[in-house]
């Protein structure tokens, strides 16, 4: 499977535009019926606003959908779209609610704020990418440990947990296409005094600026 940005968490975000009020709301999705019920539980939760604009981009058969909800036809669903296609972050829903403030915004206006909400919703969740790992398992004497962790600072990689008994053990993640080399610069600097083996593999995510 080939790397992919997602977003790290659900949040909302909201900001106030000529008396209305925008609520950017997002969530990761794996599939269309995720997407589907997070999209009605928004507009249950706020069914007394004047719009519930909706996007998703999914992996499952490269789906994208995205609704205007009432508002002129390319003003608020599309460009919630072109947000998350344009930072290519899949695997998401947002949902944009409008409570309107009695001021019209106009076509640039409405395509501004629900473009920023969107934008808003994706700062605060953090955008990250999900990649291909090794799940390691390493064993070593505390006398190596500084040298270690500073070797890891030239990895993408993830630590899950360190124990600190008789020896330092540790579990991380790391990217797959780096463990060859990572496996070699542990062998090298520490002569083999170094346990480490690979327990699994698995995707997993590293958070990084969009």
């Amino acid at each position: 499977m080939a790397d992919y940005f997602t977003v790290e968490k659900e949040t909302s975000f909201s900001l106030t535009e000529k008396k209305s009020k925008f609520i950017g709301y997002i969530k990761p999705c794996e599939s269309e019926a995720q997407a589907v019920e997070f999209v009605n539980l928004i507009k249950k939760k706020h069914s007394d606003a004047r719009h519930n604009v909706y996007a998703y981009v999914l992996r499952e058969n490269n789906k994208q959908r995205y609704s205007d909800d009432g508002e002129p036809q390319g003003t608020a669903g599309l460009p919630v779209l072109e947000v998350l296609t344009k930072k290519g972050i899949t695997d998401v829903c947002v949902v944009v609610t409008r409570y309107f403030g009695g001021i019209l915004l106009g076509t640039g206006g409405l395509t501004r704020a629900y473009s920023d909400a969107c934008c808003g919703a994706v700062e605060h969740s953090g955008v990250k990418l999900m990649t291909e790992c090794n799940k390691v398992a390493l064993s070593c004497d505390y006398s190596f440990y500084n040298t270690l962790q500073n070797l890891f600072g030239n990895y993408t990689l993830k630590t899950e947990k360190a124990d600190f008994s008789e020896k330092v053990e540790i579990v991380l993640y790391i990217k797959s296409g780096e463990f060859e080399k990572f496996e070699n610069d542990i062998n090298d600097k520490f002569s083999g005094q170094i346990s480490l083996k690979v327990v699994g593999k698995q995707f997993f995510g590293f958070e990084v600026e969009k």
